[in-house]
């Protein structure tokens, strides 16, 4: 499963699947304890394929953030709490991506990043190579 199906619905924990459409709005499976919901168009919903974080440079998809952390941990999860403090945190985010830019990246982002990414490992979903992207968008493409 590629990021283009994982959904964070703002006002709810974790992540979800996307299961289905509807006229108005979609059904979506959580990943923590799979109950479903209906969310609505007007529900503040992001695809987590569109999500980026600020470097100085650029801004870096969040599939790219987490191959580097998957990459970092050997494809275990993060051991680091997200309860942790700023300090610690930032200092884990600094070893994955030393050019990250400290003055728009909150603390409270880097802790959604590690348990959106352990979230994801512990469901399966470790594939976050830009070739699993291209081969998901090439596979929608001619379905």
């Amino acid at each position: 499963m590629s990021l283009e199906k994982i959904l964070s619905i703002g006002g709810k924990p974790g992540l979800f699947r996307l299961l289905t459409q509807t006229r108005t709005g979609f059904v979506a499976e959580s990943l923590l304890d799979g109950k479903k919901v209906s969310v609505g168009m007007a529900g503040n919903v992001s695809i987590l394929s569109e999500i980026a974080i600020y470097t100085l440079e650029e801004e870096l998809p969040l599939r790219a953030v987490f191959a580097k952390i998957h990459a970092k941990e050997e494809g275990g999860k993060i051991a680091l709490s997200p309860k942790s403090d700023k300090t610690d945190l930032e200092a884990y985010f600094f070893e994955v991506l030393p050019d990250y830019d400290e003055d728009r990246v909150y603390p409270s982002d880097i802790r959604k990043v590690i348990q959106w990414y352990n979230l994801l490992h512990d469901n399966g979903i470790t594939d976050f190579s830009e070739a699993a992207a291209n081969e998901k968008e090439a596979d929608g493409a001619t379905a």
